[in-house]
């Protein structure tokens, strides 16, 4: 029997679970407002999914092109995210921007600049014009280095690193803190706090091609989940149209879009440039039909039209994904993104530094002399826990918060690239003020009920306790081999019920898998607990899927081709029913904003001439 008087416990005003961009803003902004802060992170401070996002950070500054403003770029996120975003988080995540940019550049971000020294900004896939902020291809890396920097001169903030939450505790309806364990020891711990916020990301390691590192296992959503929050849009899962397909040795890895961005083009087996072919009607009139408008755009002729290669992430994933199908992919079932071609070497190295670098070592490849071999690879959640816009508070459950990719509505069924840094900022600042607001409202620490405490620590130990059982990592990889052939890029009702199934099975096998050894030092256990996790957001994302009948965004069905009108009017919703059955619903929009939607559906020449 669990003694939990003898457990270490540890008092916050506000938990933050993980430690990326979001998690970090949201630190440093609840310590600003004077409140005893936590962030609790399963891996090292430094190693969040915020570094991956190499290219740049969107935010309309205009520095390079002055015709850009907040409503160009919320115009360019809504039709990105095909008009699902919600309409309050694009408006505030374009306003916001653009601050939280120059926010960083005075905390010691070091950006690289214009000729006239100006933070310089890059093209990027479905923004009208160059927007990215960017430090080569490091931008992310550049922004948690700035962001821990920052936070550790806040003085109250701890972290609590290599420590994995568990489960979410309340005191009735609103949230008490969370049981955790560190990975290190097995030990377990109580975190008491008056709020929590969630900034964990996604769940991209239950599919078996990802740029996802192994922390990704969708752990914040289904904590939030299991302590009845609502999810929203979870499926709408990107496909990063360019991760390494070869060698074997970097199978995966995020290629950035900033290849493309500095003037990378796609080619076939048969050496076609063959984005020409994929141009989506809504796209034609920004985009460049011939090779020559797309060569005057590289040698920075503003007047021409953008190349395809830099269309929606979506549009690309699929024409590489048809490319194949057709027997014109590269050898080993992907497409050839050619740099070389473009630029010289030194071009290369100074603006791509780490994706030199990074497979000269790991593949033995030279980017400035030849293409890489590039496909889809699950990258992003579009979706996630729902949110109110201005505070970022749990629709349902008092006292949790959520942020970056953790969260749902900026991005509606596709997310442009870049803007997830800025999301990151914008949105883990709102976090942390909306926390600090709750909190203020608050007499006390709530309470904890032992008997959560007992039965999150006794599912936990149940794995290392019993005397024979499956191993957790068979049973990881046979759902990822099961995520990847049918809850992929193109989903049909056939597989997608089939798929509810099989995760029904596995979720029998992984409730009696076997961690071996002792809980100290002991992976295995780890991944046996977070099987669950796993498994609820394989669950999620195929029945929203499935429910789904269309063609939109990320989400392709191909026995429901192309957009449907009244499917535009609802975003799917999930929550836990009082059975313990994941209840899944259609949830109207209602109407936008009428100025939003004036801007949203604008041409852009009025936007440029200022009638709108």
């Amino acid at each position: 029997m669990v003694d939990v008087s003898e457990l270490k416990t540890v008092e916050h005003d506000v938990l933050i679970i993980g430690a990326g961009g979001a998690g970090l803003r949201a630190a440093i902004e609840c310590a600003n407002a004077g409140l005893d802060t936590a962030v609790l992170t399963k891996s090292l401070l430094g190693k969040a999914h915020t570094v991956m996002a190499e290219g740049g950070m969107a935010a309309a500054m205009g520095n390079v092109d002055p015709r850009d403003n907040w409503k160009v770029h919320f115009r360019d996120t809504m039709r990105g995210g095909k008009f699902l975003n919600q309409w309050r988080m694009a408006e505030l995540h374009a306003k916001q921007a653009p601050d939280r940019v120059r926010e960083l550049e005075e905390w010691g971000a070091v950006f690289d600049r214009t000729p006239d020294g100006l933070i310089n900004q890059r093209n990027f896939g479905g923004h009208r014009y160059p927007r990215l902020a960017h430090v080569g291809d490091r931008t992310g890396l550049e922004l948690i280095r700035t962001l821990q920097d920052h936070s550790v001169h806040q003085g109250r903030i701890e972290v609590y690193m290599e420590c994995k939450a568990l489960r979410l505790l309340k005191d009735g309806d609103r949230i008490a803190g969370c049981v955790a364990v560190w990975r290190e020891t097995g030990r377990f711990m109580v975190v008491r706090a008056k709020a929590v916020i969630m900034a964990t990301g996604g769940g991209g390691r239950a599919w078996r091609v990802t740029s996802n590192s192994w922390e990704y296992t969708g752990d914040g959503l289904t904590m939030a989940y299991d302590a009845g929050a609502e999810l929203m849009d979870v499926e709408f899962t990107q496909f990063h149209p360019t991760g390494m397909v070869w060698p074997p040795s970097v199978r995966g890895t995020l290629v950035t879009e900033g290849v493309r961005g500095e003037g990378g083009i796609l080619k076939n087996n048969k050496g076609e440039r063959f984005m020409f072919r994929y141009i989506p009607e809504r796209f034609a009139p920004e985009t460049a039909d011939t090779e020559e408008e797309a060569a005057r755009w590289l040698a920075g002729d503003k007047n021409a039209r953008r190349p395809p290669e830099l269309l929606t992430r979506d549009v690309v994933a699929r024409a590489i994904k048809a490319e194949v199908e057709a027997g014109r992919g590269s050898p080993h079932g992907g497409a050839f993104l050619d740099i070389a071609s473009q630029r010289p070497a030194e071009y290369i190295k100074r603006k791509l530094p780490s994706m030199y670098h990074q497979f000269k070592e790991l593949a033995e490849l030279d980017i400035t002399k030849e293409p890489m071999e590039v496909g889809p690879t699950l990258h992003y959640f579009m979706g996630g826990i729902r949110v109110d816009p201005d505070t970022q508070a749990s629709t349902t459950v008092p006292g949790l918060f959520a942020c970056g990719e953790a969260a749902a509505g900026l991005h509606g069924a596709n997310r442009l690239g870049g803007n997830s840094l800025s999301d990151l900022i914008v949105f883990g600042r709102l976090a942390g003020l909306g926390a600090a607001e709750y909190v203020k409202g608050l007499d006390g620490l709530p309470a904890v009920d032992e008997e959560q405490v007992k039965a999150a620590i006794r599912w936990a130990t149940d794995f290392l306790n019993r005397e024979s059982g499956e191993n957790p990592y068979v049973i990881h990889e046979d759902l990822q081999e099961m995520m990847q052939a049918k809850v992929g890029i193109i989903r049909n009702a056939t597989e997608l019920a089939e798929a509810i199934e099989r995760i029904a099975e596995l979720r029998k096998r992984a409730e009696q898998a076997k961690a071996h050894a002792a809980s100290q030092y002991n992976p295995g256990w780890h991944e046996a607990m977070d099987l669950h996790s796993l498994l609820t957001t394989a669950e999620a994302v195929t029945r929203a899927a499935l429910m789904r009948e269309e063609s939109r965004g990320a989400h392709t069905r191909e026995d429901f081709e192309g957009e449907r009108e009244e499917w535009g009017k609802v975003n799917i919703v999930i929550r836990k029913a009082e059975d313990g059955s994941m209840e899944v619903r259609k949830v109207e929009r209602g109407e936008p904003p009428e100025e939003l939607a004036k801007i949203a559906f604008a041409t852009i020449e009025d936007l440029e001439a200022g009638r709108v």
